[in-house]
């Protein structure tokens, strides 16, 4: 649940990150290969509105390259 309810807020971008995959590793789907794309879609998600506005919306779908 805490996975699921998890946003940037006042944390950095990298902080995020680590926080982000540290509670992942408990969410069997986002561990696939086929989940990629939804990972990267939900770490972008919950960014900050003025940090979503300088990456813009990233078609980067590698998790590892995208943080």
């Amino acid at each position: 649940v805490e996975f699921l309810e998890l946003k940037q807020g006042n944390m950095t971008v990298a902080e995020y990150a680590v926080k982000f995959e540290s509670l992942s590793a408990f969410s069997p789907y986002y561990n696939t290969p086929e989940a990629e794309y939804d990972k990267c879609v939900k770490f972008e998600s919950v960014l900050r509105p003025e940090v979503k506005h300088l990456i813009g919306f990233s078609e980067i779908r590698d998790f590892p390259t995208l943080v």
